[in-house]
């Protein structure tokens, strides 16, 4: 299996069940308390009351987002899953900091190592199934974040920094991390409009080879990458469903020719990953033959920032989309 069929899988198994609740978190001040002060209690992406010790540090992250929103807040956490793929796929948006134990894989992480590290938190997203957290809240609690939700993918991303920031007591450092993104976007978009780049139809989307065949993701209204360059002055070119949670469609090439003729087509990889839009489709009639490929309008944008992350990821991707879409002095 390729690096990017096992990143498709990790955020498959969560994308793959049905939500069956946003993740919330107490209106601030009115976070309930164990009576010794000893603990803080949340509600998590389940609906469950998870209660944590106050001033939790010590904090395993099974997903690549909750690791960024953890460091956001100023937790460093002590076990990653996968903190090699972190590094790869994320480490430029938001770099890894401290020296975490690796955990297992996002999707099998492991029980033994987790376990070793004695956490005073355990930090999941939705997808999971139920059966799988008994073993880990055994270890300590758990909290599930909502990861994603096609029906509000920005203000989803806020919530579970929140919940992070009111699990971790550092719901202000939340909050400004918040308002500081806000405020950024607020700015390059009067840099689009100034451009003259405004309303530019942007197709965001991944490609992988599967058993010969390449396939594409594209990434649908719903999905946090338009949400997040259609707050910055585009539009999101791709008109296609996506998933509830992820807003991830899925296509052929073929599937392609819908774009209008004057979208731009952008894309991210690693290197240790199959470019396909330059390896696999470089001689495709179908590939080669569209608009935005004739046009010159196809963009890698630069690697290692999570398409899937918090706050630092997406102002390093739309940093990116910005400078891709600008016109050369």
């Amino acid at each position: 299996m390729t690096m990017r069929r096992t990143l498709f899988a990790g955020v498959a198994v969560l994308s793959a069940f049905a939500l069956a609740a946003c993740g919330t978190t107490e209106p601030a001040g009115e976070t309930a308390a164990a009576s010794d002060g000893s603990a803080v209690t949340v509600t998590d992406a389940r609906g469950v009351e998870v209660e944590i010790p106050a001033g939790a540090t010590d904090v395993v992250a099974l997903e690549w987002v909750a690791v960024e929103h953890l460091q956001t807040v100023g937790v460093v956490p002590v076990g990653v899953a996968d903190a090699a793929g972190y590094e790869e796929w994320a480490g430029t948006g938001a770099p890894l900091e401290g020296d975490p134990t690796d955990v297992g894989t996002r999707v099998e992480p492991s029980i033994d190592a987790i376990a070793g590290l004695a956490p005073d938190l355990i930090v999941a997203v939705a997808g999971r199934d139920d059966a799988a957290y008994t073993d880990l809240e055994a270890i300590a609690p758990v909290l599930v974040l909502q990861g994603a939700d096609a029906a509000d993918p920005i203000g989803t991303m806020f919530d579970d920094l929140r919940l992070i920031g009111e699990a971790t007591g550092a719901l202000d450092a939340a909050e400004t991390a918040i308002g500081a993104f806000e405020a950024h976007l607020e700015e390059i978009a009067t840099t689009v409009a100034d451009a003259g780049i405004g309303g530019t139809p942007l197709a965001h989307m991944d490609g992988y080879e599967n058993a010969g065949q390449v396939e594409i993701r594209p990434y649908a209204e719903g999905a946090l990458l338009p949400a997040v360059f259609e707050q910055i002055g585009f539009t999101n070119a791709w008109a296609g469903e996506g998933d509830a949670q992820y807003g991830l469609g899925i296509t052929d090439v073929e599937g392609l020719i819908a774009l209008p003729d004057d979208a731009h087509i952008l894309y991210m990889t690693v290197s240790s990953s199959p470019d396909v839009f330059t390896e696999q489709l470089a001689t495709n009639a179908i590939w080669t033959g569209l608009p935005a490929v004739q046009a010159g309008s196809v963009h890698r944008l630069p690697d290692g920032v999570w398409l899937f992350g918090g706050v630092s990821s997406m102002t390093a991707y739309a940093d990116a989309v910005v400078a891709a879409l600008s016109p050369t002095p």
